[in-house]
């Protein structure tokens, strides 16, 4: 049985005339009629009288009909849905993102953009350090992230770049180069600080195994002006890494977008020109990606500042 069966039979139901049924299907009626009989032949029993002016439903044929009648919109509903969700227009999705990505303006925009086109999709947000998130995505527990890229993130993941965020000083409020130059306003400054004023400081910065970009970027800005940086206390998140700041065990490099926050105890200082640079990018799998992960990467993209950071 199949459902073009159940749709002569209920047009045949519904018109009680094989000739109109044959007329609304747009088939001919010689081969109406022999489809109606091979559903009869299939069911065991006959489901029409035919009578001369059309045709009457049998008992059987009122049963058939009352269980079968919701079939053909149960069934165009779920081609619907099977082409939305392909769309990705529907369904859930797991985006992971890091601490100093959640605190980037790009992201709450990106995820605004997302649920403006796609309102009725499900979003779980998933927060870890970078190796988890590349690890979720490889393994398939997550769909789509927003992270910071490095040489050694899998080749069997696409990264596309969303922005290059320049690093900032983040120093105690009370420390010497704090007011060696103008005060942070939205991630800027008034003048650069020479990076190797704090090449005496302990350098406070994630561990390598757990935040690959940004430990990796702070050390080859250091290189870059001359020295190698004494790594202070480490920590394993932005905020840590803040807390220890304010609380003077020494000074750390963070992408420019924290230095819109306030935090009590640290002050934050563009440094001077050329400036180190950490990427921002959107990162899902190569080998069939969701649909509703390309969705989120096109809405990352639409959310890139339109000018340069």
């Amino acid at each position: 049985m199949e459902l073009r069966h159940i749709r002569y039979f209920i047009a045949v139901a519904e018109e009680r005339n094989f000739t109109r049924a044959a007329a609304r299907l747009g088939i001919g009626q010689p081969p109406l009629s022999a489809q109606i009989k091979d559903l009869e032949a299939e069911i065991g029993t006959q489901l029409f009288h035919r009578v001369a002016h059309g045709a009457e439903l049998t008992e059987a044929g009122e049963a058939f009909l009352a269980a079968v009648k919701p079939l053909p919109e149960e069934a165009a509903a779920a081609i619907h849905a099977a082409r939305r969700a392909a769309r990705g227009e529907i369904g859930q999705l797991s985006v992971g993102l890091t601490g100093t990505a959640a605190l980037n303006p790009l992201f709450p925009a990106a995820i605004r953009s997302f649920r403006r086109s796609y309102p009725e999709v499900e979003l779980r947000i998933v927060e870890a350090n970078s190796v988890v998130l590349l690890s979720s995505l490889v393994e398939g527990r997550l769909d789509v992230a927003i992270l910071r890229p490095a040489e050694s993130d899998p080749a069997d993941l696409h990264e596309e770049r969303l922005i290059d965020e320049p690093l900032v000083a983040a120093l105690p409020a009370a420390h010497p180069a704090a007011g060696k130059a103008g005060k942070a306003r939205g991630g800027k400054t008034r003048a650069g600080l020479d990076l190797t004023t704090l090449r005496e400081e302990p350098f406070i910065l994630t561990p390598r195994s757990v935040g690959t970009s940004l430990h990796d970027a702070a050390l080859a800005a250091c290189r870059a002006v001359g020295f190698e940086p004494r790594l202070g206390q480490p920590a394993p998140q932005i905020a840590s890494i803040l807390s220890l700041v304010a609380a003077e065990f020494g000074v750390s490099l963070v992408p420019a977008s924290l230095g819109d926050l306030n935090v009590p105890g640290v002050a934050f200082r563009r440094l001077r020109a050329p400036e180190p640079r950490v990427g921002l990018v959107v990162a899902y799998r190569k080998h069939r990606p969701p649909p509703l992960a390309l969705n989120f990467a096109r809405a990352a993209r639409a959310a890139r500042p339109t000018v340069p950071e």
